[in-house]
């Protein structure tokens, strides 16, 4: 049995406590009366785990603009020139008067969605750390043309 539907039949059938069900299950207290709300409500079917996903996604990039990086797309690849979302980008806040609609990485990642890149980005290796590359020879002894060490004095 899932626990969802054991802990609210914990509660309503056994008439144990909510707090001493959450106690021994491992759950709070806050889902616990969630669930016995969502019983009450719906039934089994209350019971039933939910996807945590928003309803609504409040700063998505507008469909109208989605299109039209991809339209820009098909542009610049009939064209024959590079069709990365830095230039996709730059055609976008051009066409926009200036104000881009969306940042590259929002290009990069409405391409990825729609299927025009397919490979994870890469992002360029980070410069040497000078203090990680330092001599091999130990401070204490020396090395002479020859490649031989010696004791340092």
């Amino acid at each position: 049995m899932e626990l969802a539907a054991f802990v609210v039949q914990a509660v309503l059938v056994e008439g144990r406590s909510v707090r001493e069900v959450a106690r021994a299950h491992g759950v709070s207290k806050t889902w616990l009366y969630e669930l016995l709300a969502r019983y009450r409500a719906e039934g089994e079917t209350g019971l039933v785990a939910r996807s945590k996903r928003p309803h609504r996604s409040p700063t998505r990039v507008p469909e109208a603009v989605e299109d039209e990086i991809v339209a820009i797309r098909k542009q610049l690849t009939e064209f024959g020139v590079e069709a990365g979302p830095d230039t996709i980008h730059t055609h976008l806040t051009n066409a926009h008067g200036g104000i881009a609609p969306c940042s590259v990485s929002s290009v990069w990642r409405i391409l990825t969605r729609r299927g025009f890149i397919t490979a994870p980005r890469t992002t360029p290796a980070s410069k040497p750390n000078p203090r990680q590359h330092r001599s091999a020879t130990p401070a204490s002894s020396a090395s002479d043309a020859t490649g031989s060490t010696r004791p340092a004095k």
